[in-house]
């Protein structure tokens, strides 16, 4: 059963609260990742048409938001102990789709992460120190704003392989 597109919603124009701004628009980048695998199957969802990038599919993208979004809200905001794929002998390990890997099995894997995040940084504020450094000190604000970020970045990749995979165009 392929992937169901997820309702999205355009963060508070008006925002007063810097932290509920910053997690409304990840939350609207995650949505969008999800919806560009929404309703393809499995063949579409894993393929790689782009020759310089023979790793770079739909699947493996999300698969990478994953493990990016559990390094940096859930290690190195929170400072909660998680396995990292690129750490191991294979630094591309999270762009590999596994055999038994689905678009709805990944799916599920990043709303998990999503869960988690959320629970690692819970009560802390924009201007709070990480819990875990990594090359320097940096601030909750900084980490959401790298994941907005890199989330932003890699969903514009999927602008492109789901054009390329069934010429379905959109945010």
């Amino acid at each position: 059963m392929p992937v169901e597109g997820t309702d999205r919603q355009w963060p508070e124009v008006l925002a007063t609260d810097e932290l509920r701004l910053q997690w409304e628009f990840l939350s609207f980048l995650r949505a969008t990742a999800v919806n560009k695998l929404a309703g393809l199957d499995r063949d579409l969802a894993a393929s790689t048409p782009l020759e310089t990038s023979p790793l770079m599919s739909l699947m493996a993208v999300v698969k990478h938001l994953t493990a990016v979004e559990s390094f940096w809200i859930s290690r190195v905001g929170g400072g909660v102990e998680v396995l990292i794929s690129w750490e191991g002998p294979d630094p591309d390990a999270d762009m590999r789709i596994a055999d038994d890997d689905t678009p709805e099995s990944i799916v599920e894997a990043y709303r998990t992460q999503w869960t988690l995040s959320e629970e690692a940084i819970a009560g802390m504020a924009p201007g709070d120190r990480t819990r875990r450094f990594s090359r320097a000190e940096r601030t909750i604000r900084w980490v959401l704003t790298h994941l907005i970020q890199e989330t932003a970045r890699h969903v514009g990749h999927m602008d492109i392989l789901r054009e390329m995979a069934d010429s379905e165009r959109g945010e």
